[in-house]
């Protein structure tokens, strides 16, 4: 890679590529094992799926993708490229066409209560107030209504909602529905958050709150993230990795670790020269990617 900045910066870059073996682990072993394994990985996954004309379409190509237990990966490709694929393949609700996908070990085979997923946009019931939707993940788990209400109510606090819990989404900020969302998916102490262009919809200013929030609330969690993002500063402000996909369909280009300090400060640090060497050598291979994503579509 060339040296493209004075202040000297260690990018860690790694070229995945494939390895055509499996582990075969006796059933008593699986627990073990699990304790000890990455808390998700996607194993030279293919992914595909019919049009509706008909037409058999490939979103991924050996896929292969580890995220450690705790750490914070951010995924960025072209529009398109199948990004959200691989979250919908970590939740079970989608099924690989070869390869293998694995949480905490084990092979996905449905729906995991341990991870917890914030869309693009938020999944509050328009009909509930701020309470009765951060409530409803623990209710729908079995707990007592005071229990649920006590812990949705220490949520509020967390995010700075205690004021607002008994009015209803259509009342609220997208800054504030985005944060009852966060309350809403913590609450339910998620080992995995798997994040689809959560803040996308939010003007700049809001947006950075978001992630200071977002920081905050991981850092005591402890959960490992998935965050798929089309903002390079983004993922380079947030995550300990940053996943480059091709064009569709996608696999993975490189991976970046990030090796930044740790609190960060999402306003201050995109003005470090680390940061910025960063932004532009990620950018540059990302760059050939979505051009490479435009022709195909003009053409």
């Amino acid at each position: 890679m060339n040296d493209i900045a004075p202040v000297p910066v260690s990018f860690h870059v790694r070229r995945p590529w494939a390895d055509g073996g499996r582990l075969l682990v006796p059933r008593s072993s699986t627990m073990a094992i699990e304790k000890n394994a990455p808390a998700i990985e996607l194993i030279n996954v293919s992914r595909r799926f019919l049009s509706p004309t008909g037409k058999s379409l490939t979103a991924l190509r050996d896929f292969t993708m580890t995220v450690e237990r705790g750490e914070f990966v951010a995924v960025v490709g072209p529009t398109g490229c199948g990004k959200s694929t691989t979250l919908n393949l970590v939740t079970g609700l989608a099924s690989p066409s070869a390869g293998e996908v694995r949480v905490m070990g084990a092979p996905v085979t449905g729906i995991d209560p341990r991870i917890g997923f914030v869309f693009q946009s938020d999944a509050l019931f328009p009909w509930r107030t701020v309470i009765e939707n951060v409530m409803a993940g623990p209710l729908f788990r079995g707990r007592a209504k005071p229990d649920a209400a006590a812990a949705a109510r220490d949520w509020l606090a967390r995010v700075g909602l205690s004021r607002f819990e008994q009015h209803y989404p259509h009342q609220l900020s997208g800054g504030m529905r985005k944060r009852v969302a966060l309350a809403q998916t913590f609450i339910n102490g998620p080992e995995i958050l798997l994040m689809d262009e959560p803040f996308s919809a939010l003007d700049v200013q809001t947006r950075v709150l978001m992630h200071e929030e977002l920081l905050r609330l991981w850092s005591e969690a402890k959960a490992s993230v998935v965050f798929v993002t089309h903002d390079l500063e983004e993922a380079i402000a947030l995550a300990d990795k940053v996943y480059v996909l091709t064009a569709g369909p996608a696999t993975v280009k490189s991976v970046y670790t990030i090796d930044l300090p740790r609190p960060r400060v999402v306003a201050d640090i995109r003005y470090e020269q680390s940061f910025i060497n960063y932004s532009r050598t990620i950018w540059a291979d990302l760059k050939e990617e979505v051009e490479t994503s435009y022709a195909r579509a003009a053409a």
